[in-house]
């Protein structure tokens, strides 16, 4: 769902992470152009699932120790 708000909204879609600096910079690329909006938000977008799968690794492994 993210990834289509990527190119439809790609601010919004940089809002939904939580991340405000990111999205004041998403607004102001794609207010100036279009496709840069777009990639920074799919990239913030992936690096907010990374950081989710990375915290929900953290925690098994802390449960399994």
């Amino acid at each position: 769902m993210r990834y289509f708000l990527c190119i439809i909204l790609p601010p919004l879609a940089v809002l939904t992470t939580g991340r405000i600096g990111a999205f004041i910079l998403s607004v102001i690329l794609t207010i100036c152009f279009w496709v840069p909006g777009i990639i920074h938000a799919i990239l913030v977008t992936n690096d907010h699932y990374a950081s989710r799968r990375h915290k929900q690794l953290i925690r098994v492994m802390r449960k399994t120790s």
